[in-house]
Order: structure tokens, then C-alpha cells, then sequence
């Protein structure tokens, strides 16, 4: 009778690689930096994968007391955005033997029922988007190690924050349009209490305040193309028209292009209009829409090597995420006055 096939173990793995069975469980458990060197640490992945070891997870947590599961708490998923969080999260999660359970908030924003008997006993830490940050009471998210997203530093309940650079993105965009000689500006704003969005108010603010000759108006619209449709006829229709819109969001864009059709404005000619996000829907409308690249993925990478660092007691990675500006065609030169 042929002999059943046996599972490779650490020991297997050990020999191959020519460490010990320490270093093994060091480099798989992602505790390997200032241990072992980088070069040992490949070589231990690489005997892993070529003999198909798998570690016994069950028994490892069983040993060190965790789940191996994260929750990633979001807004609810209306864009593809928190999707790629998501992405960049399990990829970073899988690698270091851990699973995210994706949590989008049932109402979008604001409070939500908890999934869980107990979340302190199935996680073993949370990763959430400001945003969302109301669903973290139902859950005593906010009880395990924490993780927040787009959040104010100085105010986070979390153990740590990660953030992209919004504010780097709004300069880049407000500094475009007045190098394209536009002063009458319209802030289309997300009507969300949000940390994120309240820096996207104040750095647009900020910035034209220094520059003499400019004019600032604000619109509230809730995070919709329908809604922002609504909310920028209403502002297109005043005395003072704008000739540069700044949309917090690449959807309200998109609502600010159709009021502009409706009142018979032309893209970039009468107005220029930029968005925030660089979602696919940028390059769906016509012109394509000069927006700001958020990285989704990244974001979400960053956001789980934090909370394996919290849980290591290690120091996350400082510094946010950086930010680029995308030209396309719905930003011109500000019209010649009439």
C-alpha cells in the first residue's frame, strides 16, 4: 500500500532552510525584524513555500490567545473605494495568517447593531473609517485595539491613526485652478461630520484666504449623485456664479456636471469642476474629471500593518499616505468676465 502523504512541519521547514525551529516560528509569525536577518527570513518563506507548509493556526491561537480576526468597520460600500480598503487590508491580513471580516455600517453613517455575541472574544482588533466611527459604540470596538482611519491624530480613540494626505490633495487642487486664473470658487461639501471632510473645508479655505481678489461659497449635499445634482443648481443659480467648483467627492462631481448641463453651462469653457477620489466613475463622464488619487489599497495595507504593529507592541509607520493630483479635461482657464 503507497504511504499516506504526511504534512510538512515547522521542523520540515527548519531543516530545509537550515535554522532553527525558533527561527521558523519567528519569520511565519512576522516577528523576525531585529532577530533574524532579511536574507534568513526569505529563505525560511521560501522552504514554507515549496514544501506547501501550512502553520496550525488553531493551535497557535489557541497557544497565544487570539482569534486571528479583524474587523474593518466602514460606511456603507457605495462606492468601490472602501472596497480597495478592503483589498489592501486582507492582502496585508492573509500574509501575517490573519482574516478581515468587512463591516459596512447598515445606515452608512452612524450607529449599527453588533454582528457579534461579543466582539472582545471573536477579534482581535478593529480597523474603522472615521466615518463609521458612531458603529464602533454598538460593538465596544472601541474596547479592543483600535485602529482608525482618516482620523484627527489629536482626537483618535484609537491606538493609532492612519491618513491620507488630504490636505497635501486640496492644495494641489486649489493651487491648479488659480494658476488656470480662476478667484470665484464654489466648495461643493459633503454634508457628513466628518474629520476628513472638515479638513478638505479648512485647507480650500485656508488657501484662497492668501490670495487677494478670491471669493468662497459653500453648498451642502448629501453623498449622492442625485443629491449633489440638487444642491449645485441651487448654487449655479446665484447672482455671483462660480467659475471653479471643488467637489469633496468624485460623485458629487458627477451631480455637479448634470446641474451644469441643465443650466446650459459648459465643462471645462463655463466652469471647471474637480472631484476627490479618482474613482472609475472620473473617467466615465465627459470630460473626464480632474480629481485627486486617493490609494484605496494602500490605504487599507497601511491601515492593517498598524493594528499587527499595535498587537506586536511595536510602533506603527508614521506619516501619511501621499496624494496626486490627476489632470483631465474638465478644468480650464477661468472665463473672460462678460
Amino acid at each position: 500500500m503507497p504511504r499516506a502523504s504526511t504534512r510538512p512541519t515547522s521542523r520540515d521547514v527548519a531543516q530545509a532552510a537550515g535554522v532553527s525551529q525558533a527561527a521558523v516560528s519567528l519569520v511565519l509569525g512576522d516577528k523576525w525584524r531585529g532577530r533574524v536577518s532579511e536574507t534568513t527570513a526569505e529563505r525560511v518563506r521560501e522552504a514554507a513555500r515549496t514544501l506547501g507548509y501550512r502553520p496550525n493556526l488553531a493551535a497557535r491561537n489557541l497557544r497565544l490567545g487570539r482569534t486571528r480576526t479583524v474587523l474593518l468597520v466602514v460606511p456603507a460600500l457605495t462606492t468601490e473605494f472602501f472596497a480597495g480598503v478592503y483589498t489592501g487590508a486582507a492582502r496585508v491580513a492573509a500574509r501575517n495568517g490573519f482574516g478581515v471580516v468587512l463591516y459596512p455600517s447598515p445606515e452608512g453613517i452612524g450607529p449599527a447593531r453588533d454582528p457579534f455575541a461579543s466582539a472582545e472574544a471573536a477579534l482581535d482588533g478593529v480597523i474603522a473609517s472615521s466615518m463609521a466611527a458612531e458603529a464602533l459604540t454598538a460593538i465596544r470596538g472601541d474596547q479592543l485595539p483600535l485602529v482608525m482611519l482618516d482620523s484627527d491624530p489629536e482626537g483618535s480613540v484609537g491606538a493609532a491613526t492612519v491618513n491620507l494626505d488630504i490636505a497635501e490633495g486640496v492644495r494641489q487642487v486649489t493651487d491648479h485652478l488659480l494658476g488656470l486664473g480662476h478667484r470665484r470658487f464654489l466648495h461643493l461639501a459633503a454634508d457628513v461630520a466628518s474629520w476628513t471632510f472638515e479638513v478638505r473645508a479648512r485647507e480650500l479655505a485656508s488657501r484662497l484666504r492668501g490670495v487677494p481678489g478670491t471669493s468662497l461659497r459653500t453648498a451642502r449635499s448629501p453623498i449622492s449623485i442625485r443629491g449633489a445634482e440638487s444642491a449645485a443648481e441651487a448654487a449655479l443659480a446665484h447672482p455671483d456664479r462660480p467659475t471653479a467648483v471643488v467637489c469633496d467627492d468624485d460623485q458629487l462631481a458627477a451631480g455637479m456636471y448634470k446641474a451644469a448641463r441643465r443650466l446650459g453651462l459648459r465643462i471645462p469653457e463655463d466652469l471647471s469642476v474637480t472631484g476627490l477620489d479618482d474613482l472609475a466613475l472620473a473617467t466615465a463622464i465627459d470630460p473626464e474629471l480632474t480629481t485627486v488619487r486617493l490609494d484605496a489599497e494602500l490605504f487599507g495595507e497601511r491601515g492593517m500593518h498598524a493594528l499587527l504593529a499595535v498587537l506586536d507592541q511595536r510602533t506603527p509607520e508614521a506619516g501619511d499616505i501621499p496624494v496626486d493630483l490627476v489632470v483631465r479635461g474638465s478644468t480650464g482657464p477661468a472665463p473672460s468676465p462678460t
